[in-house]
């Protein structure tokens, strides 16, 4: 006969999963996502070597003047609205997924980026905010002298 070792936390984190899924099931019903009416859209940051960072979002289905972009006191902020389609009744829906109505997302600057120099291009769905370095922030090399 087999000796089992009694681990309380692993029969912890198996209860924890199925109360997640029990309870996290009941909030993912399609009718909840319909009434709150409000998305927020995926976005990716990275630094694009070492002059700028760049920002990705994901906008679908939007047009250039539903986007609007701002900088004040440090802070970026996304926002905008994705409409429904007008050519299309909701009675002739079978299902809705995709989620419409406004948005806003804000995201702090760090010191290093110079706010006076941001720029943003829309193409293909993905908006594209490049968000330059301050000169005196960038990394430059210094020459050692030997004397």
């Amino acid at each position: 006969m087999a000796v089992v070792r009694f681990d309380p936390f692993r029969e912890m984190a198996v209860l924890q999963d199925r109360m997640n899924r029990l309870f996290g099931d009941a909030y993912r019903r399609d009718d909840d996502l319909l009434s709150r009416g409000s998305w927020v859209p995926a976005v990716d940051i990275y630094q694009d070597g070492k002059d700028a960072l760049v920002l990705k979002a994901e906008l679908p289905d939007m047009t250039r003047e539903d986007i609007h972009l701002s900088v004040e006191n440090n802070m970026l902020t996304l926002s905008g609205e994705r409409k429904a389609p007008a050519d299309v009744s909701q009675e002739q829906y079978h299902r809705i997924e995709r989620a419409h109505g406004s948005f806003s997302r804000s995201f702090s600057l760090p010191p290093t980026v110079d706010p006076g120099r941001i720029t943003a291009e829309y193409k293909q769905g993905v908006l594209t905010v490049r968000l330059p370095m301050r000169e005196e922030a960038r990394p430059r090399a210094i020459d050692v002298q030997v004397g």
